[in-house]
C-alpha cells in the first residue's frame, strides 16, 4: 500500500532550496510580483519569497471578482500584513464586464470559458505590474496541479517561474504549516474561486490525498494503472484518467521530471551540476 507516508519531505531542505532558487532566478531583476488569492498556494510562495529576498523586494496584486469571497480578500490583506508587504487590489470585475460587452452574442457563456477570461487578465495584471518595475511573476501552481492540466493557459499558467511547481498539493499543505501559514488558509476547501461553489477536488473528481498518491505512483515509480489502483485502493478507472491528463502535459512533465529528485531528497554533490542544469532548461522555470 502507498499510504500519505510517502509524500513526506524535508521541511527544513525544501525550503533552502526553493528560496536559493528564487534568489538564483532573480539576480538580474528588482524583485517578484504574484497575485495573493487568500489561498495556501499564493500564500506559500509569498512567503517563501519574501524569506528568499526580503518584503521589500516581494509586490502582490489582490485581484478579486465578484465571485471573490469576503474572506479570501481579508485573508490575503492579513497575509501581506504578516509578511510585510504591500498589496495592491484591483477589482477584475470592470474590465471582464467590458470585455464581454464587447463580444458577440453566444461567445463566452459557458462558466468555463467566463472562469478562464478572468484568469487571463490576471496573467495581464501581473506582467503589466512586472514589466513596469522590472519583475518576474510568479506563478503559484503547484505539481499536483501542473500534472493534470488543471490551470488556465495563458492565465495562472503565464508565469516566470514556479517556485512549488514540484510539490505535490498535499506537501504544499505540510510545507504551508510547518512555515506558520495562517489556519485560516490551512483549512480552506481549495478553489479556484472562478464561479460560485467551485472546488477544485470537485472539478478534478478525486480528492488530493488520492489524486497525489496516484501520480507518485506514476510519476516517481512508472507503475501501471492496474497496479496503481490495488496500491492505493481506488479504481483503475480514475488511474487510467490521472495518466491520460499527465500525458496531455508534455510540456509540464518534462519541465517537472529531471528536477522533481531536488525537493524530495538531497542531491549528492556530484550530480548538482547537473541538476542545475536541468533545471536551467526548463521553458518555465520550476525548482
Amino acid at each position: 500500500m502507498l499510504d500519505m507516508s510517502i509524500l513526506e519531505i524535508n521541511h527544513t531542505l525544501v525550503k533552502r532550496k526553493i528560496c536559493n532558487f528564487i534568489k538564483r532566478k532573480t539576480s538580474a531583476h528588482d524583485g517578484v510580483v504574484l497575485g495573493l488569492s487568500g489561498g495556501i498556494d499564493s500564500a506559500l510562495c509569498a512567503k517563501l519569497c519574501v524569506d528568499a529576498l526580503g518584503s521589500e523586494k516581494v509586490h502582490a496584486l489582490s485581484l478579486p471578482s465578484e465571485f471573490t469571497s469576503g474572506s479570501d480578500l481579508s485573508d490575503a490583506k492579513e497575509m501581506a500584513k504578516e509578511l510585510g508587504i504591500l498589496v495592491k487590489e484591483i477589482s477584475i470585475q470592470p474590465i471582464l464586464d467590458s470585455f464581454l460587452a464587447q463580444v458577440p452574442d453566444g461567445l463566452f457563456t459557458t462558466k468555463l470559458a467566463k472562469g478562464n477570461i478572468q484568469a487571463r487578465i490576471r496573467m495581464t495584471l501581473l506582467y503589466n505590474e512586472a514589466n513596469s518595475m522590472n519583475l518576474l511573476v510568479i506563478g503559484t501552481g503547484n505539481r499536483s496541479e501542473l500534472m493534470q492540466g488543471y490551470f488556465t493557459k495563458y492565465g495562472d499558467g503565464g508565469c516566470d517561474m514556479l517556485p512549488i511547481g514540484n510539490l505535490y498539493k498535499t506537501q504544499v499543505r505540510s510545507l504551508s504549516k510547518c512555515l506558520g501559514i495562517n489556519e485560516r488558509i490551512l483549512a480552506k476547501k481549495p478553489s479556484a474561486g472562478l464561479w460560485p461553489g467551485q472546488s477544485d477536488e470537485a472539478d478534478l473528481g478525486v480528492s488530493y490525498e488520492q489524486l497525489d498518491r496516484i501520480l507518485y505512483a506514476y510519476l516517481e515509480k512508472r507503475m501501471p494503472a492496474s497496479k496503481i489502483a490495488s496500491v492505493v485502493s481506488v479504481d483503475k478507472e480514475l488511474c487510467t484518467g490521472c495518466e491520460l491528463c499527465v500525458d496531455t502535459c508534455p510540456e509540464v512533465f518534462e519541465m517537472g521530471d529531471d528536477v522533481a529528485q531536488v525537493i524530495v531528497d538531497e542531491v549528492p554533490p556530484e550530480y548538482e551540476d547537473a541538476v542545475q542544469q536541468a533545471a536551467d532548461e526548463c521553458p518555465v522555470e520550476a525548482i
